[in-house]
């Protein structure tokens, strides 16, 4: 069993991890993989190893746009565990990995045995609300060239890798923006010298001035993983 690569599991006391351990199944996630839909029940909960699952908000129009993202540091599926089974918005794979699976119901149950798993579901149920809240934020009063850099490097952050494979037109929904908005914003970092860009494919190449051109709401993220978990998140 993968437990330490993915850090909510490995941050169990032996005895709690032994509540979930032996009902967790290995799962591969394909890009654009629809793990959860809005409106329907959630009867799996996901702890990644890698790849990142995006929660993403459809509109009436077709467009959609993100409001969080979980990968390793995470799982997906917390409130289902706890309180409600209806899941609130599309969650879809955004990077391919894998990760481990558990029946909704199993958890719910482990976490009714052991204070300390409800505890640390209850964080991270936290930091999804919290993402989503600095996401509304993000999109409605920071230009597109700094909520680019954001994505951009919380994406890294949570694959621990700095060439990413992501189309123009998912880069636009994820961040709230028009097409041609990120091909300018992409264009400007590029002529920087913090990324290089091609067609479906983004390498970081310094992530520094990446964060310099980043809105505060990349740091803002990394505090309340470190306030809410203790622990810091940034990949440097």
């Amino acid at each position: 069993m993968r437990r330490i690569s993915n850090e909510f599991l490995a941050s169990l006391k032996e005895a709690d991890f032994r509540l979930i351990g032996p009902h967790l199944l290995p799962c591969a996630m394909a890009y654009a993989d629809v793990v959860a839909v809005a409106g329907q029940n959630l009867s799996r909960a996901y702890f990644p190893h890698s790849g990142v699952i995006s929660l993403v908000l459809r509109l009436g129009d077709g467009e959609m746009v993100e409001v969080a993202m979980i990968g390793k540091e995470s799982v997906f599926g917390a409130f289902a565990a706890l309180c409600n089974p209806i899941s609130l918005s599309d969650a879809l794979v955004q990077l391919a990995g894998t990760a481990s699976t558990i029946e909704v119901n199993v958890l719910r149950r482990a976490s009714d045995k052991s204070p300390a798993i409800r505890d640390l579901l209850m964080r991270h149920e936290q930091l999804m609300f919290l993402q989503a809240q600095q996401s509304a934020a993000c999109n409605a009063h920071h230009a597109a060239g700094a909520r680019l850099s954001r994505y951009l490097l919380r994406m890294r952050d949570l694959c621990r890798r700095d060439e990413l494979v992501v189309t123009q037109e998912f880069l636009a929904a994820m961040i709230g923006a028009k097409r041609n908005s990120v091909s300018i914003a992409a264009h400007g970092l590029q002529s920087a010298g913090h990324i290089r860009y091609t067609r479906g494919r983004i390498q970081i190449t310094n992530p520094q001035g990446l964060k310099e051109s980043a809105c505060e709401c990349y740091e803002t993220v990394n505090a309340h993983y470190n306030r809410i978990l203790g622990k810091a998140r940034s990949a440097g």
